[in-house]
């Protein structure tokens, strides 16, 4: 959570007493007003008199060490990270006057800079094509002996030349006269309700002919028929009708939502000052008001006791603030920050009901507001936008063959992972600083020190085996989980960051799992889904609480991020061409940004401070976009070869929290296996749950585990003679009756135990605490008037997850083992 000095309250601003004393941390106005001392000299006045901006108050100002003197004039202070970070903070320019590119890095001539290793290697790093210029043939790039050189001069391995996959940009490792003795690779199928485009990809049915086009070969709209709307019909964008009394109704119809474009309120108002409405129904210029002349049918505009008549004079006109007197009658008015409550009465106007009134904190005050920023950010006096401080922030995106990394300010552009083959997802363990992708080629799973990631022999395989298609990659920071998605097996799952203990979480009701984002200090996690019913879920971090988000307007739901400090989701559709947000129980949806142009085929997408940045593979290139306004589209960078995910790493991106299940005396929490977050769902909520790995099932402790009870399938099984399956029936017999006289036994006990013990209940009917002399045991429970059980993970055989006390320790049987409250028994 968030420091508490940044929760302000109208206690700030009162005015006190001159004689009084401001705190330290106050700054004191001339008037003997106190404001926080973090206003003086920021640009905006708060003291009513302006003595926090006066040149006599900032003139004397003193930059701390971690501060950069902007100098001149202004006198103001920046952070020391801002300095040459290639944006203005100063309105001077100071901060970015004599700066360099650093050693063994090659300066653009659009002042960006790129890795001396950049140069002449065929690929167009600086943006503007000045670390391609005159090169020669001994400066372009050689190959090495166990390399293949490309018509490009490009660099691959050898094996990936005829390996029936392009890897060079201009294709010539495939090309026929290279590889015409290879067979022809067998063609892919697509699954019934799919169109197969002519290069082979797969798409859903309904979008041939739908005027969009989502084949990169653009055979999904070849040869279609011409579609046309009947006279009485709007046409959309994506070429669908809609009946003609839909358009501009201020409901989105289209799914496009072309039917609301170009709209205009011809709405027509009559009101002043400009305007007058004659009692009879006519408007007319207001200066044609008591002028003798009859411009009204009624002769309203006439009135011959109200014209030249005041009525400002007596009492204000009864107005709380501004009386402005008309021709006739009059009008209140409200000064700046104000607005009318009663037509006469004025009140505040609360500026931070609107959520993108400020970049992070907005505090109402009265007649104005005053934006504030999260602890490790900092007011930019230009802009006026929180920025991050310390380290500069920097993208890191994959392209298939290379992960890369972009420096959000500098726009310093160096490789991190050369050399992979088909490296799709991606995410980051700031504190670490430590790396994680997944290659669907090889169907693998890997880590590397971000430091020591070019190196192939510091990349460390965490997970090689039951994987098809990981897509989607997300890191839990707090508790070192790695979660992924994997649209071939259509499964969730759940490792350990070191790849040793993993489980599956999820694995019903998915389609095609896409990207995937978590949110460790609330315990939950979110997903896109693209399949036949595209929506985007969440669920706890555990696997429990499965709910839908999204589920309407929504098409090929790409990638997603999460921005914590305002708590909402966004998202990028490839299909509808839409980036939009929701907050983090799926309400309060947004539209951020609709474009053709910007997003032709979005992939990934990610967030910091006011910018959202994507990846968009039919462009080839690096977008962002205001995250507040939609507005101010730029583009990163371009010619990237295929850009996929993308990330951001700064540590204000990972806010630390306490990792719950290694903060009691027992360490993970007292699980045998896996230690996961649990959703705080309630103040009552559990911190984390036991899992086992797919095979295996929690005991009676339900923090070890055994095996589970599973009854296999006549199908799974060969038998090689009639004996043999004679013998095994009877085996089979005899384990069930043994298995059903325990069971009985059991029952049977545990009814006569219940009838002896001392049961408590929580508010949440999920959880009972079960209290006897001699020991002290948890148990899941169901309650009998809501009959609602905390579901297991998806998956018959699997069982219920139980909600263990913070840090593993059995709880005090006197103690509410949430919140250390006092614990009252239900038994008289």
């Amino acid at each position: 959570c968030f420091s508490s000095d940044l929760i302000l309250s109208w206690h700030l601003l009162q005015t006190r007493v001159s004689s009084e004393t401001c705190a330290t941390t106050d700054f004191a106005c001339k008037n003997g007003q106190c404001v926080p001392a973090r206003w003086r000299c920021d640009g905006e006045p708060e003291c009513p008199d302006g003595s926090d901006e006066a040149d006599s108050t900032c003139s004397r100002q003193t930059c701390p060490p971690e501060k950069f003197d902007c100098g001149g004039s202004t006198s103001k202070c920046v952070s020391l990270s801002w300095r040459c970070d290639g944006e203005q903070d100063c309105e001077n320019g100071a901060d970015e006057e004599q700066c360099a590119c650093p050693a063994k890095m090659f300066q653009c001539r659009n002042r960006m800079c790129v890795a001396s290793t950049s140069i002449c290697d065929g690929d167009d790093d600086c943006g503007d094509g000045s670390d391609e210029e005159k090169c020669t043939a001994a400066t372009a790039s050689t190959c090495g002996p166990h390399e293949f050189r490309c018509n490009n001069s490009e660099c691959i391995p050898a094996p990936w030349s005829c390996d029936g996959e392009p890897d060079c940009k201009d294709k010539s490792d495939e090309s026929l006269e290279r590889c015409s003795r290879r067979t022809e690779p067998q063609k892919s199928h697509c699954l019934a309700g799919e169109f197969r485009c002519r290069n082979g990809e797969c798409i859903h049915l309904n979008w041939k002919c739908d005027g969009d086009v989502d084949c990169k070969d653009k055979s999904d709209e070849a040869n279609c028929p011409v579609l046309t709307c009947r006279p009485d019909e709007f046409q959309c964008g994506d070429g669908s009708c809609i009946h003609g009394t839909k358009q501009c109704n201020k409901v989105h119809d289209c799914p496009d939502f072309s039917d609301e474009a170009g709209c205009i309120n011809k709405t027509t108002k009559c009101e002043g000052p400009l305007k007058f409405m004659c009692k009879s129904g006519e408007c007319i210029d207001s200066g044609k008001v008591c002028n003798n002349i009859k411009d009204c049918k009624d002769w309203s505009d006439e009135p011959v006791k109200e014209c030249g008549l005041n009525e400002c004079t007596i009492n204000n006109g009864g107005c709380s603030h501004i009386c402005k007197d008309r021709q006739i009658g009059y009008e209140c008015e409200c000064p700046s920050g104000y607005k009318l409550l009663d037509k006469k009465t004025c009140g505040d106007i609360d500026e931070c009901e609107n959520p993108d009134a400020c970049s992070q904190i907005c505090v109402n005050l009265k007649g104005d507001y005053k934006c504030e920023c999260y602890e490790g950010y900092e007011m930019d006096p230009v802009t006026k936008t929180c920025k991050a401080v310390g380290k500069s922030p920097y993208l890191m995106f994959t392209n298939r063959h290379e992960i890369r990394r972009i420096n959000l300010l500098k726009k310093d552009y160096t490789q991190v992972v050369p050399t992979l083959k088909n490296a799709v997802a991606l995410d980051v363990d700031v504190s670490t600083n430590k790396m994680y992708w997944c290659d669907l080629y090889h169907r693998k799973i890997f880590s590397a020190y971000i430091n020591k990631a070019s190196d192939a022999s510091q990349q460390i395989t965490l997970i090689d085996t039951a994987l098809h298609s990981p897509e989607g990659l997300a890191m839990d920071w707090v508790h070192k989980n790695i979660y992924w998605t994997d649209s071939g097996d259509k499964t969730i799952s759940v490792a350990t960051s070191d790849g040793k203990k993993r489980k599956v979480l999820i694995d019903t009701e998915l389609g095609e799992p896409r990207a995937i984002a978590v949110d460790p200090r609330q315990g939950f996690m979110y997903w896109s889904d693209w399949g036949t019913l595209a929506k985007i879920e969440k669920a706890g971090m555990n696997g429990v609480d499965r709910q839908v988000l999204v589920s309407e307007r929504i098409e090929w739901p790409n990638g997603i991020a999460l921005d914590l400090s305002s708590r909402r989701l966004y998202w990028v559709d490839s299909k509808l061409h839409l980036i939009s947000s929701v907050d983090l129980n799926g309400d309060n949806r947004r539209v951020l940004l609709s474009s053709m142009d910007h997003l032709g085929h979005p992939f990934a997408l990610t967030l910091f401070e006011d910018r959202v940045y994507w990846t968009d593979l039919e462009d080839e290139a690096i977008y962002s976009v205001n995250r507040l306004t939609g507005q101010d589209v730029a583009m990163l960078a371009n010619d990237l070869n295929n850009p996929l995910d993308v990330v951001v790493f700064h540590e204000l991106r990972q806010p630390q929290a306490p990792d719950t299940c290694n903060m009691g005396s027992l360490p993970n929490g007292g699980c045998e296996y896996l230690c996961l977050r649990a959703p705080q769902i309630t103040d009552h909520s559990p911190k984390y749950t036991c899992a086992c790995p797919d095979n295996m099932e929690l005991g009676p402790d339900m923090r070890r585990c055994v095996t589970g009870n599973k009854i296999q399938s006549p199908s799974s099984h060969s038998s090689t003679s009639t004996h043999s399956t004679a013998t095994s029936t009877t085996v089979t017999t005899q384990s069930m009756v043994i298995g059903l006289m325990c069971t009985g036994g059991y029952l049977v006990w545990r009814n006569w135990r219940r009838r002896n013990t001392k049961s408590m209940n929580f508010d949440n009917p999920v959880y009972r605490k079960t209290t006897e002399d001699d020991d002290d045991e948890i148990h899941i429970g169901r309650s009998e008037q809501i009959g609602h059980v905390y579901p297991a993970v998806s998956g018959s055989a699997r069982q219920p997850y139980l909600a263990l006390p913070l840090g593993g320790g059995i709880p005090d049987p006197a103690a509410h083992w949430y919140s250390g409250a006092p614990m009252l028994s239900s038994a008289k």
